[in-house]
């Protein structure tokens, strides 16, 4: 590896371990996806992955038990689920994201308690 190269890969490293975790996930396919959304939406599906990140879920959503409150760069999802390892837990969370909704600047959440299998279909909850 040249010189230029080698400092090139150090200074990728060293920006990339100074960004968020949430920053290195999103990838730029899913930034295009993102901006094909309503406003509305690129913050909600933001967000429910910025989610999936912190719980090691494979899906949030983030309407289950109630309807978010939705700011233009805010959301709060007080009923909320998330999925992991096959089980639906509750889940409340508020995130703000930055004003192109693609940067995720806040996220707090509280995972819930596991959600019965009889109530799977009733709440339109499905295995993975």
């Amino acid at each position: 590896m040249t010189k230029p190269s080698l400092l090139a890969a150090c200074a990728a490293c060293f920006i990339a371990s100074t960004l968020p975790l949430s920053a290195l996930a999103v990838d730029q396919k899913m930034i295009q996806q993102l901006k094909r959304l309503k406003p509305v939406d690129q913050l909600e599906q933001r967000c429910d992955t910025e989610g999936m990140e912190r719980l090691k879920a494979d899906k949030v959503i983030a309407y289950t038990f109630g309807r978010p409150v939705y700011e233009p760069t805010h959301i709060e999802a007080k009923g909320a689920v998330f999925r992991r390892n096959g089980e639906w837990y509750k889940l409340a969370y508020r995130c703000t994201v930055s004003a192109d909704r693609m940067t995720v600047l806040a996220f707090d959440f509280k995972p819930g308690e596991r959600i019965a299998h009889k109530d799977w279909p009733r709440l339109y909850l499905y295995p993975p």
